[in-house]
């Protein structure tokens, strides 16, 4: 006789509850048009086919039925609960009419796009001790590649769904679970690639489950793997002084890549190097390595990749030789703009680029802080900013802008048992909410929290330091939340929005210029993209949790904003505003329009 948890028996009830609700509603599609590589290259505006809509990840829908003039009459149209669990970088996906979105528990759904109706569902059978070894399960986004939807599931496979029916044509074991690996990032698909990053395990062989793989789309075997901690005999090996092979490790975590077609290149970002502290690292010895980059390579690094077979074309480490769990890890944003950054404005710029001169850059913004812009091409260092704000408690004592090259702070690193630093700046300033760019004002707008911590040397504890986070000294607690607009062209930074209340919630631009984002006090706001006037806000059920998108079908445009829970990052946030700790957290989908 099979033993089940409390939890367990909790969740297959609720599971039959939905399921047996739903079977009468499940059948077919009429055949969808298939998402090929020129689809993808060039998408219908009415779509949104993948993560941030585009391989570039601008996050900008080029609709613009619904715009500042209008906004302000937007109504919900419908909603739909989802399963119970975890979001986190979820975001569904719209082609010709039909919403694709995954659930947590392994279960994915198409909807009508129009009114919410179920289409057909897919349950994986999943282990049921899979949260034993990987933790919560968080639920990721997918992808959409000819006729197949690609989604990566929470025991290690990767697998192709038929987009009208939802059958199953394939799948492949990425990693096993049992190891504590889990599918981190939702996949990306490129040149037929399904490309999928994730965490690292704990065990003795760390490094090899610190990985980057591409599998074909269409059969599912595998192409290429990229690990990205650099291992004996590879490029980068030495940056680790001495330490063992198979314990180096930082995670390809984060958000799913951007893409350049006309160079074939993958950028993706890469994690913190673990245990955290570097004595901890290194047994004692923070030292061991440089201060200035590079430093225990490819770890908090934007990484390029030959999307045809993982080798690696250039990297920029943005923090070397790590002390403070400080990601590098979420979306890099691909956009087209003359260089000409403001020196009054801007902290770090190179000399040696033309004024004036168009570039092809690639930008990113770290959770602790700063906004770093590269040649996409080369990785050739541009100009970079403390980001949100300049204090001198900036974990980057300085750059140099002639390589590119990062030195930390000396005074931040823990050298030593109880070793205490009262301000380090920042700490998830930017997270897995994804920010956006609008081209008509050659602008990202970019949320963040003003939010920092202490740190205290503990080498007996799992890594190396304890920590304590709360809204910068000196901040204003009213208005310590918000987005901020930053000219891609000068590097000029204004405050768009501020408030009190935290969010996990991406950010949207449209042509209608308007810049849509939520929060966890329930609120989804629309902003007039030029002077960020609030021009319309609505009440949802629960917490913002990415997700915001833009379609439309049959000429009508559609604004969806999914709710629910986020897991640590809801929590903690939750912690930096108590007033908000009783809000139920709600897994449901909402999507607005223009009324007839």
């Amino acid at each position: 006789m099979m033993n089940f948890t409390v939890k367990q028996l909790l969740l297959f009830t609720l599971f039959l509850i939905f399921h047996v609700t739903n079977l009468q509603a499940q059948g077919p599609t009429s055949e969808l048009p298939q998402v090929t590589e020129e689809v993808l290259l060039n998408p219908d505006p009415a779509d949104w086919l993948m993560f941030s809509r585009t391989f570039d990840s601008q996050r900008f829908s080029p609709l613009d039925q619904i715009n500042k003039d209008n906004v302000s009459q937007l109504k919900l149209v419908w909603s739909r609960g989802m399963y119970p669990g975890t979001h986190q970088e979820n975001i569904p996906l719209v082609h010709e009419g039909v919403m694709f979105v995954a659930n947590p528990g392994g279960i994915v759904q198409a909807i009508d796009a129009t009114n919410g109706d179920l289409i057909w569902e897919f349950v994986r059978e999943m282990p049921l001790d899979v949260e034993d070894y990987i933790g919560i399960e968080r639920t990721r986004t997918m992808s959409l590649y000819k006729d197949k939807l690609l989604y990566a599931t929470p025991d290690g496979f990767v697998l192709a769904l038929g987009t009208d029916s939802g059958e199953l044509h394939w799948e492949t074991q990425a990693h096993d679970y049992k190891q504590g690996i889990e599918h981190t990032t939702g996949p990306m698909v490129a040149n037929g690639k399904m490309i999928t990053g994730r965490n690292c395990d704990d065990g003795p062989d760390v490094r090899e489950t610190c990985f980057i793989v591409a599998h074909d789309a269409e059969t599912g075997q595998e192409v290429w793997r990229f690990n990205v901690a650099a291992g004996d005999g590879e490029p980068g090996s030495e940056t680790w002084a001495g330490k063992a092979d198979g314990s180096r490790a930082c995670a390809p975590w984060g958000m799913p890549a951007s893409y350049d077609p006309r160079t074939k290149l993958v950028f993706w970002g890469v994690a913190n190097p673990t245990p955290h502290t570097r004595y901890k690292r290194h047994d004692g010895n923070p030292f061991a390595v440089p201060l200035i980059a590079p430093a225990e390579l490819y770890c908090n690094s934007t990484i390029a990749l030959h999307v045809d077979t993982g080798e690696l074309a250039w990297y920029h480490q943005h923090i070397p030789g790590d002390d403070w769990d400080a990601d590098w890890t979420q979306e890099r944003v691909l956009v087209t703009s003359r260089f000409n950054p403001d020196p009054a404005e801007v902290d770090w710029i190179n000399p040696n680029v033309t004024r004036g001169e168009v570039r092809n850059m690639v930008l990113t913004v770290g959770e602790p802080g700063g906004l770093t812009v590269l040649d996409r091409d080369t990785g050739e260092f541009l100009w970079a900013i403390p980001f949100p704000f300049d204090t001198p408690a900036f974990h980057v004592a300085d750059i140099d802008v002639e390589t590119g090259r990062t030195i930390i702070s000396r005074d931040m690193v823990m050298s030593k048992e109880d070793d205490f630093h009262e301000l380090i700046c920042f700490a998830n300033t930017k997270g897995y909410f994804p920010m956006a760019y609008h081209p008509g004002e050659n602008a990202m707008y970019i949320p963040y929290h003003d939010v920092c911590n202490s740190r205290t040397a503990a080498f007996n504890t799992r890594n190396g330091h304890i920590r304590d986070t709360f809204i910068r000294h000196g901040a204003d607690p009213d208005h310590y939340v918000g987005i901020a607009k930053v000219n891609m062209e000068t590097g000029q930074k204004e405050v768009f929005h501020s408030q009190s209340f935290p969010s996990n919630g991406a950010v949207l631009a449209t042509a209608g210029d308007l810049i849509f984002w939520g929060d966890m006090n329930r609120r989804i706001m629309a902003f007039d993209a030029g002077n960020g006037d609030k021009l319309w806000e609505a009440i949802l059920g629960g917490i913002i949790q990415n997700s915001t998108i833009t379609f439309a079908v049959d000429g009508k445009q559609y604004f969806a904003v999914m709710t629910g829970d986020g897991a640590a990052h809801t929590s903690g946030k939750l912690a930096l505003a108590p007033n908000l700790k009783t809000v139920r957290m709600h897994n449901a989908i909402y999507v607005f329009a223009l009324p007839e």
